[in-house]
């Protein structure tokens, strides 16, 4: 017995050293991948901090703070947008048309997802601003819908980065653009909806809330009663003048007759008023509705898919890679555009003094924990098909979630909420996070999704079914 286990002892120790070596050798192989992805993200990141988009950036941020007098031209910028949109929204057409069956319906899918990730987000975004910063329930609800929208210069951006870096993107990404701008506009008219029944003054400002002043129909209401009642006692005085003068019964069927007719004044101006509170009171009106969903940027976008699409079952293939206006000028028009949205950024920046510091943090911190969150669904869908995303298409899924409107919302803002701040919401939107992500948050995104892939990497339907 002894003899025996003295003769296994060899084998044991040997076992024992093989399966130390090959933890070891484990553990090493991960610390070295670990290394790798964080010096490949070092490297992305300082690359990524002097492409000329961003050079460009820097450089109309520099604009204020020197006070160099430059105005970019307003229709340039106009013109700018309206080619970027159409660009993108083409491009994305013609590979939708090449896309299979299944791919299609793993795009709806994808769609559905990004729609109801961004009302997520926006509910998300009204619970923080509520619990951690001194905004009015009314900027809340408007900064939330902000950032349950999303913003077509990150995601313009972004898809320079990648184009530049050769990092892959699902075909279907510049759809979702447009899909994932709506949820934010939603977010922000049922939440103010609400408080307006819950009685919101005409300055925005709810019961409770430094300013409160009561409703302005009751008061109305009162003044315009008070009012008839001392006409009502003028013409009384009429009245009782003239039987004492002329005699008879006309004096008192003159007072009835103006009684009655300032009731029915006041009946009137209750019902008008009525009326005032059941019109403020509409979630959604027709003009609303058209404004959210047929704003200028969604227009444009989804006439490009649908131009780019028919043309492409046709046969018609425009953006080539030798195609001189969508292919080889994007680079340098969305470097014009930078430089004017960098100039916009840091002129909004001054707006953010009077909001307090939790808000700056707030508009730091969220583009971070909302595109994390975007990229743990988009993997989780990804998983629940079998079918690997692209790195690019965890980016671009990150920047929508994590990005922030600036062109629908402020129009749905001054249609609808004119009882918010016109400047906190793109102090935050545009000054603070528009500024991180195209700095900072796309390589971040692009490290987070190479790390969520590799961590937790997906098995193909194909593999399935071989095992």
């Amino acid at each position: 017995m002894l003899h025996s286990i003295v003769d296994h002892l060899p084998i044991l120790a040997t076992a024992v050293a093989e399966h130390a070596t090959a933890s070891a050798t484990d553990a090493a192989a991960s610390a070295g991948q670990q290394m790798t992805l964080l010096q490949e993200f070092g490297n992305n990141f300082i690359h990524n901090l002097f492409k000329p988009l961003l050079l460009f950036f820097y450089a109309g941020f520099l604009i204020p703070i020197l006070k160099v007098k430059f105005e970019f031209p307003k229709v340039l910028y106009q013109s700018i947008t309206i080619y970027l949109l159409l660009a993108i929204g083409w491009h994305g057409g013609e590979e939708l048309a090449s896309l299979s069956r299944g791919m299609l319906a793993q795009a709806l899918g994808f769609m559905f997802i990004g729609f109801c990730t961004n009302l997520v987000i926006g509910i998300l975004a009204y619970w923080i601003l509520r619990t951690f910063t001194r905004l009015r329930k009314v900027d809340a609800a408007t900064v939330a819908g902000y950032y349950g929208s999303d913003s077509a210069g990150t995601f313009v951006t972004c898809v320079g980065v990648l184009a530049a870096s050769g990092i892959a993107y699902a075909a279907y990404m510049p759809v979702m653009l447009a899909v994932m701008e709506i949820p934010g506009c939603l977010v922000a008219l049922v939440l103010v909806a609400k408080m307006r029944r819950s009685g919101m003054d005409e300055n925005g400002n709810m019961p409770g809330e430094a300013g409160f002043v009561s409703r302005v129909v009751s008061q109305t209401r009162t003044v315009s009663v008070a009012q008839i009642e001392g006409r009502k006692l003028a013409y009384a005085s009429v009245g009782a003048s003239t039987v004492a003068v002329g005699g008879g019964g006309h004096g008192s069927h003159h007072e009835e007759t103006t009684a009655e007719r300032f009731e029915d004044d006041i009946a009137l101006q209750e019902h008008g008023h009525e009326d005032e509170v059941t019109q403020s009171k509409h979630l959604l009106s027709a003009e609303l509705l058209h404004e959210v969903f047929f704003n200028p940027g969604i227009y444009l976008l989804f006439a490009g898919i649908v131009i780019g699409f028919i043309s492409q079952l046709q046969g018609q293939k425009v953006t080539k890679p030798d195609d001189l206006l969508f292919v080889d000028l994007f680079p340098a028009i969305l470097c014009l555009f930078l430089l004017e949205m960098g100039m916009t950024a840091s002129q909004k920046l001054r707006d953010l003094a009077t909001a307090g510091w939790q808000f700056v943090t707030f508009a730091l911190v969220a583009p971070n924990v909302f595109a994390t969150l975007g990229m743990c669904i988009a993997h989780a869908y990804s998983m629940f098909l079998g079918q690997p995303f692209a790195i690019g298409t965890y980016a671009l899924f990150a920047v929508l979630c994590g990005a922030a409107s600036y062109i629908a919302l402020p129009a749905v803002q001054r249609m609808a909420i004119p009882e918010a701040s016109p400047t906190l919401p793109l102090a935050a939107s545009l000054g603070v996070t528009f500024s991180y992500n195209v700095t900072i948050g796309i390589p971040v995104y692009i490290l987070i999704a190479k790390v969520l892939t590799t961590k937790f990497p997906v098995i193909a339907e194909a593999a399935k079914a071989a095992m």
